[in-house]
């Protein structure tokens, strides 16, 4: 790392954690390239047809906590 980019970086490191947040996320958003508005729309649309069935009342819905659970669970089993 040069030496203007390390002062740059002690700069921005000086910035409020809400400031550094936002730039973390511009420059995370920056590798990712472009979007692939095909994906995206097949997304949203995913997305408004399960609204509609929760809204609707035809969605099968589980408990939050129970959800965690079996997560937490499922976790455990896992060799590390």
């Amino acid at each position: 790392m040069s030496q203007h980019e390390s002062d740059l970086l002690a700069e921005v490191l000086r910035l409020p954690p809400p400031v550094r947040a936002q730039f973390a996320h511009e420059i995370l958003a920056s590798l990712d390239g472009p979007a692939d508005t095909e994906v995206e729309e097949h997304w949203t649309a995913e997305i408004e047809r399960r609204a509609d069935e929760v809204l609707a009342g035809s969605a099968e819905l589980e408990d939050a906590d129970a959800v965690h659970e079996q997560l937490a669970a499922r976790l455990g089993a896992i060799p590390r």
